[in-house]
């Protein structure tokens, strides 16, 4: 029995995955790592840069690209966004696209994603981090409140104006989706009151060549791995098979 190989069908044994608002490389290789390489990948998460978390995302992909040829490109809510726009413009070096979680379309402003980022940026620069991270961690699931506390930490104090960029990124329109020919999985949850589960679809209906997968937020709070096992399936549909022997 032979194992399949990614490259015989993506032609490149590495993907970049870039993490969602406040996120870290530790949570894009927990929802990757083990998928990806169970299909040859290696994977290679993104440590945004507070400073200039959307400059540090395209300049590693750039890297990436530099160092291996074509490449896979996955990316989490703000992630997804700037893979979106970054394989539109590149798409000779890109093998295929893993969109998870999409937060808006277009224009940010009153989206549910853009919305709680200004908020907590506001609520960071008032009160800090502290306060603020006991204020998420009663609110939240465990599992996101170790990831943030984790991810926030590492990030203050530039973490306000990395939270302001993300709420002001403007992701591709649908039309411009449209021509985007790759073999792209978008991965929705169904219960994300922050990344609605109908931007996923819109997504997936404008996308040409794309396989919409779902999670639940249960699902990715028992295991992240759950995330990359919904791309490869999706990926899997899309791509040729290799020969067997």
């Amino acid at each position: 029995m032979h194992n399949r190989v990614v490259h015989s069908r993506f032609d490149t044994l590495a993907a970049v995955v870039l993490p969602g608002t406040g996120s870290d490389a530790e949570f894009a290789g927990d929802a990757f790592s083990a998928a990806f390489a169970s299909v040859g990948l290696t994977t290679i998460p993104v440590e945004p840069d507070p400073t200039g978390v959307v400059e540090s995302y395209v300049a590693a992909l750039n890297a990436a690209t530099r160092r291996h040829g074509r490449i896979v490109v996955a990316g989490i809510s703000l992630g997804a966004a700037v893979a979106a726009r970054w394989a539109a413009t590149n798409a000779s070096n890109t093998a295929a696209l893993a969109l998870v979680l999409p937060a808006w379309t277009g224009d940010p402003a009153g989206s549910p994603a853009a919305l709680s980022a200004q908020f907590t940026a506001r609520s960071l620069l008032e009160v800090g981090l502290d306060a603020v991270t006991a204020a998420m961690t009663s609110s939240s699931p465990a599992w996101l409140a170790r990831t943030l506390s984790r991810s926030w930490a590492t990030q203050w104090p530039a973490l306000p104006d990395a939270l302001d960029e993300a709420a002001q990124y403007r992701s591709l329109e649908l039309d411009e989706l449209a021509r985007i020919e790759l073999p792209t999985v978008v991965v929705g949850a169904v219960d994300d009151a922050v990344h609605p589960i109908d931007v996923a679809q819109n997504w997936a209906r404008a996308l040409p060549n794309c396989a919409l997968r779902t999670v639940t937020l249960e699902m990715i709070g028992h295991d992240a791995g759950c995330l990359g096992r919904a791309a490869v399936d999706g990926l899997d549909l899309l791509s040729p098979q290799p020969p067997s022997c």
